[in-house]
């Protein structure tokens, strides 16, 4: 979606403020939203990418205005509420609107195993890759509602196949309908000019990793 979240080639927000011996997390609050949302997955109510499209609709000004597990925050409350784990009442006054049912639970001594456990977004189905290293692409000039891969300011650009990754799950309808839609995962070198015009230099390429439903031969 072509939300504030999408952020590359933006202009106006400043430098990349670059914290010495950051912490992983700077209050307590941030390491419980982190642990939470990570035990909240353990009912297997969504998924990664479902996880990543719930931040990108947060409204934009508040989207710019939250911390980094401030946005986390936001995505794990919203898909308690669109999974029916809780209300968005009950999440409002912290209280409970009904007794809960009969619902399993994270135990302390499970989440290692949880945590070991976890699923991975590479497969082992057998899809041929449409392209090969070496090859020219070009990518969709797609602007789709929900969750997409693709940056915007890589739409539309020629590249460069550099590497193959694999078979991986397709975050794009993952995201949205839970299909898997196994394919190829690739690096694509862009150079710096065919994203950011003549004034960039020269030397420079940005490297994006794409799917097959991203790309068409050029």
């Amino acid at each position: 979606m072509n939300g504030v979240h999408d952020m590359g080639g933006m202009h106006g927000m400043g430098p990349v403020v670059i914290e010495m011996d950051e912490p992983v997390f700077h209050s307590e609050w941030e390491a419980r939203a982190y642990a939470i949302t990570v035990a909240a997955a353990f009912h297997r109510k969504w998924n990664i990418d479902m996880s990543r499209y719930s931040r990108e609709r947060m409204p934009p000004a508040r989207y710019l205005a939250a911390s980094y597990y401030e946005r986390w925050l936001f995505g794990l409350e919203t898909l308690l509420v669109e999974q029916g784990l809780v209300t968005a009442t009950e999440l409002e006054t912290g209280c409970a609107e009904a007794k809960a049912g009969d619902v399993s639970a994270l135990g302390a001594s499970d989440v290692a195993t949880f945590l070991r456990n976890r699923r991975h977004a590479r497969l082992d189905d057998d899809v041929a890759p449409r392209f090969k290293p070496g090859e020219r692409v070009l990518t969709h000039n797609d602007h789709p509602v929900g969750h997409t891969r693709l940056p915007r300011y890589a739409r539309g650009k020629r590249g460069v196949i550099d590497r193959d990754h694999g078979v991986f799950i397709f975050p794009d309808t993952h995201a949205m309908t839970r299909d898997k839609k196994p394919q190829h995962c690739y690096s694509v070198r862009f150079a710096a000019r065919e994203l950011w015009g003549p004034g960039a230099c020269a030397r420079d390429s940005v490297y994006v990793d794409l799917w097959d439903d991203h790309l068409d031969a050029a």
